[in-house]
């Protein structure tokens, strides 16, 4: 069944996402503040307009991918907010990686105007995006998650309910922290054998079949040419930016502050991450930590 849906946020993982909900049928009002965004969308069939309160007019479904907490809870909350202009009863998809206690706040406030939300966070880049082979992590009802799984099920292949408004995003904190810190042992553990004499490739095709296997080595080498569809054979450009890997590793220093939990090695990856972005690179894909190791010629 088609449905008028709002997606607001163009961006390198929700551009893609929005395709996929075109290609299924669905009718899409958009925007985004970058006009080349906004172009490829109508490109592909959507409608643009001239703001986020003018999409979610009239939508069945509203869609956000936005960068930070402060751009969600500003996108939402307020006087002049946009749960102030999105009908009772309307479904809000909020697919941004924010703080939980960002996502609890918006979840309360929707709740209060009568807006069915859920928080789902999404893994598996902009390669899963574009394939529609997303991970969708939700925090919110079950009811909420049931009514959207059909437009989930269109971007992704795996939907998790991993509990109540902001569990979404909790787990995501958590698997990107491992992330980044998977990705930096990966690039050292690189840098090490090549300095060693090792070919980067070899040594990666023993380390995917071995215990030190991970996604990295698998499917998103840092080691230019190793993997032809890698953002490493390809200057390091698209893909996941350091700057976001350090938002969410911020994201993740900031929960376990609040749990009053340990995480030694998400810290020490955060200052990494923060090193190399102050080195010119936070527009990088996050896998160009390798350069802290080795400089590739």
């Amino acid at each position: 069944m088609s449905s008028t849906i709002a997606f607001i946020g163009l961006g390198h993982m929700g551009g893609p996402m929005a395709q996929n909900l075109i290609k299924a049928g669905h009718t899409l009002r958009v925007f985004d503040l970058v006009p080349a965004a906004l172009k490829a969308a109508t490109d592909a069939g959507a409608t643009a307009v001239d703001s986020a309160a003018q999409a979610v007019v009239g939508a069945d479904v509203v869609i956000t991918m936005l960068p930070a907490s402060r751009h969600v809870e500003g996108l939402y909350l307020g006087e002049n907010g946009l749960l102030t202009a999105i009908t009772k009863g309307t479904l809000v998809l909020e697919c941004s990686t924010i703080a939980p206690e960002s996502a609890r706040k918006v979840s309360v406030a929707a709740a209060q105007q009568g807006i069915r939300m859920i928080d789902a966070p999404v893994s598996g880049g902009t390669g899963g995006a574009v394939a529609g082979t997303l991970t969708f992590i939700v925090g919110g009802t079950d009811d909420d998650l049931a009514a959207a799984m059909p437009y989930l099920q269109v971007m992704g292949k795996n939907i998790f309910h991993a509990g109540a408004a902001g569990a979404g995003q909790v787990a995501k904190i958590c698997n990107n922290m491992l992330l980044g810190i998977q990705m930096a042992g990966t690039a050292e553990a690189l840098a090490l054998g090549v300095a060693n004499g090792l070919d980067p490739k070899t040594l990666s095709d023993i380390i995917a079949k071995s215990s030190g296997r991970n996604w990295a080595t698998e499917l998103y080498n840092p080691w230019p040419g190793v993997m032809a569809q890698a953002p490493a054979s390809h200057d390091y450009e698209g893909g996941f930016g350091v700057d976001l890997m350090l938002k969410d590793l911020g994201l993740a220093a900031e929960a376990s502050m609040q749990a009053r939990a340990t995480t030694p090695l998400g810290e020490l990856a955060r200052n990494l991450y923060a090193l190399h972005s102050t080195q010119g690179n936070g527009k990088l894909d996050f896998s160009s930590i390798l350069k802290l190791y080795h400089q590739p010629h």
